[in-house]
């Protein structure tokens, strides 16, 4: 449960209810690196385009565009943290307990079903702002990882969520 990335992790869909460039904005100010795992949809093309582009240069930030789920465990597996900026109700998550299924611990917004998602303090923590989330980021990364890949076992695991559904 050792990280071999020193970065933060984005994964998702770039779009603005998503939250990439509060990523980019949070990264930068916590001054480590962060690598964008996203798919662009042909509706959100011109998003991309007009306003992450600009945001894409330097070294501190990688797009690494969309990702199968292979590499998906290696990026976040290898990832400090995963932010999840999000700016819309949330449904699910995914992401989030993908991420906690490999130790690493999540920086949310709380929005939609993070609350429900994210155990303060053992998975991740749950913000509001920008500014709360760059406070927030050394606690995260604090987290003991195996701590947050119990928690997701405790939680989400495939024979958990058959059990609970069978019952």
């Amino acid at each position: 449960f050792n990280p071999r990335g020193n970065y933060l992790a984005f994964l998702g869909r770039i779009c603005p209810e998503k939250g990439v460039d509060r990523a980019i904005a949070i990264a930068r100010a916590s001054g480590l690196p962060l690598k964008i795992a996203a798919k662009v949809d042909k509706v959100d093309e011109a998003y991309f385009r007009e306003t992450i582009m600009p945001l894409l240069t330097g070294p501190d930030v990688e797009f690494v565009g969309e990702i199968n789920e292979r590499a998906k465990t290696a990026f976040l597996g290898n990832a400090r943290a995963l932010l999840f900026p999000i700016d819309w109700p949330e449904p699910f998550g995914l992401a989030l307990i993908e991420s906690m299924a490999c130790g690493t611990p999540v920086l949310a917004f709380r929005r939609g079903s993070v609350p429900e998602i994210v155990d303060e303090g053992v998975t991740g923590s749950i913000v509001s702002t920008p500014g709360e989330a760059i406070r927030a980021l050394p606690g995260v990364l604090s987290l003991d990882r195996q701590a947050v890949r119990r928690r997701f076992e405790e939680r989400f695991s495939a024979s958990r969520m058959a059990g609970d559904y069978l019952k």
